[in-house]
């Protein structure tokens, strides 16, 4: 089974997410959902820098600070493939906002995130993210498009 190292981040204006939603690859795994923007780790680049590099070409905003709020595990994800993903809360950011090459980017009130159609997963881990729960360490399985089990660990 490979590994693949990814990431996944919120831009968080004080009242909304940006979400990505999408709709614009083909043979998009996510498609017709919406997401964090985020993407994989490429060689020599720590999580941190592919955040800031993944931010910046699905959106535009050049990230200022972030905080690392979880990681998850999503065991054979892809076909043969393990992605274990670091998820960040990126609250200072500046710039000006693209049209994105993966989808249509659009600000969601946080009372509203949890109900775009997105993976079952994504709605747990929002959650957490939204209720400022301390960094967890997920896992997540999936059958396809469904969550098949899950587990979570909170650290202090």
């Amino acid at each position: 089974m490979k590994q693949q190292l990814a990431t996944i981040c919120y831009l968080d204006n004080g009242q909304e997410f940006l979400l990505l939603y999408r709709n614009k690859k083909p043979n998009d795994v996510h498609e017709g959902k919406w997401i964090g923007v985020g993407g994989k780790v490429e060689a020599g680049e720590s999580p941190e820098e592919c955040a800031k590099r993944e931010v910046f070409e699905e959106t535009g905003y050049v990230v200022e600070a972030m905080d690392l709020v979880g990681l998850i595990t999503f065991p054979a994800f892809t076909p043969g493939t393990d992605w274990y993903t670091y998820v960040y809360r990126v609250r200072e950011f500046r710039g000006a906002e693209i049209e994105s090459p993966e989808g249509t980017l659009a600000w969601v009130p946080y009372d509203q995130v949890l109900s775009k159609p997105s993976w079952e997963g994504d709605h747990l881990f929002l959650q957490w993210i939204l209720n400022q729960k301390p960094l967890f360490s997920a896992k997540m399985a999936y059958d396809g498009q469904e969550l098949t089990d899950w587990s979570v660990q909170f650290y202090q």
